[in-house]
């Protein structure tokens, strides 16, 4: 579009929002400010056709690592709406967001907390709202990047993980912050759901934020480990108990596990069956 055509509409659209709105604006600096931010962004290449870059590169027999952010009940199609976020936050937003074509991901990995977390309203079934809860929050410093929100914390959802696997197809997980479990002597669990009586299906999540905040959850205790992991370097070293926590979580996903976090560095994991180093 024409710079000075672009202007005009601008001008016209701002003017209509402050009648509605009945707010000042100083348009002229804001389109200054945006042309140093082109500026800036042409003179760093920084902004390219993304679909033949891609394109190059999977003919170049390249591996591409898609990460994705935000967790799968946030997905504006498949979440808890209206608590979610804008976009497609699950595998397939590696197509409609990269314009990769779908027969082409061959692995997708979830990653999931060695705990629950939500952010904002909507049902939490395994919330927990006593000391307990904010252990976990304090411990795995669960504070929004951008506000500084506390997170609402709990005991693992499983259900909300086969409904993650169901959306996703997960070829394995990866368990984070292990290490935030570490002060507790006993662990739950959440195993499955129930909701008027009835055991619902292995990825079955209620249709409606009502029914999901009326499921009840039962649980699975199992012992705490109750010491400091964060040192810890192979997955043989890990407690007994930290093992037997995560064999249970692959028995009941049906998932192997490929990664478990100790700590909050970024070499602070474990791995199962290889080396992650070499």
């Amino acid at each position: 579009m024409d710079p000075q055509v672009f202007e005009a509409k601008y001008n016209q659209l701002l003017d209509t929002m402050r009648r509605q709105f009945q707010f000042d604006h100083d348009s002229k600096e804001e389109l200054e400010r945006y042309a140093k931010y082109r500026s800036f962004l042409k003179e760093q290449k920084m902004v390219i056709d993304s679909i033949p870059f891609l394109a190059d590169a999977i003919r170049q027999k390249k591996t591409i690592l898609a990460e994705g952010a935000n967790a799968a009940l946030l997905d504006i199609d498949f979440g808890t709406y209206p608590y979610v976020t804008s976009s497609t936050t699950s595998a397939g937003g590696v197509c409609t967001g990269l314009g990769i074509p779908p027969s082409l991901i061959q692995t997708s990995i979830g990653i999931v907390k060695a705990y629950t977390t939500r952010v904002g309203e909507g049902p939490f079934p395994t919330e927990l709202k006593d000391d307990q809860g904010e252990l976990m929050r304090k411990t795995g410093h669960e504070f929004g990047t951008t506000t500084g929100r506390p997170r609402r914390c709990g005991w693992l959802d499983v259900p909300v993980v086969h409904f993650s696997h169901a959306l996703n197809g997960f070829s394995s997980i990866n368990i984070t912050k292990l290490d935030v479990l570490s002060p507790f002597k006993e662990v739950k669990i959440g195993v499955s759901y129930e909701l008027d009586g009835r055991k619902l299906g292995r990825g079955e999540i209620p249709a409606t934020l009502k029914d999901l905040g009326r499921v009840k959850v039962n649980y699975e205790t199992m012992e705490g480990w109750n010491c400091d992991i964060s040192k810890v370097k192979s997955y043989k070293e890990l407690p007994k108990q930290a093992q037997a926590y995560l064999k249970r979580i692959e028995e009941l996903t049906g998932l192997p596990i490929s990664w478990v976090g100790t700590g909050p560095g970024r070499h602070d994991m474990v791995t199962k069956g290889f080396d992650w180093q070499k």
